[in-house]
């Protein structure tokens, strides 16, 4: 997955949260549901956002970064600084 995608990926994401949003605020899905949903997509964006951060420090430190990698939702929602 090339930059580009990864940005058009987080594109459909947002506008992912702005329709559960308003389903939620017109009545089409419970406040439940959009939590779920929500829980879901931000993760999926915690994730792509981590991998163009890890591309960004490859690009500017190539011999000092580690090689990009895809991680877990898991990994990178628990990740301490």
């Amino acid at each position: 997955m090339n930059d580009r995608s990864i940005h058009d990926h987080i594109n459909d994401l947002v506008a992912t949260e702005k329709s559960l949003r308003q389903q939620l605020a017109d009545g089409k899905i419970s406040a439940p549901e959009e939590q779920e949903r929500l829980r879901s997509v931000e993760a999926e964006l915690d994730r792509l956002w981590d991998l163009l951060r890890q591309r960004d420090a490859k690009r500017e430190f190539p011999d000092a970064a580690p090689q990009p990698e895809e991680r877990s939702a898991s990994t990178v929602e628990n990740y301490l600084d």
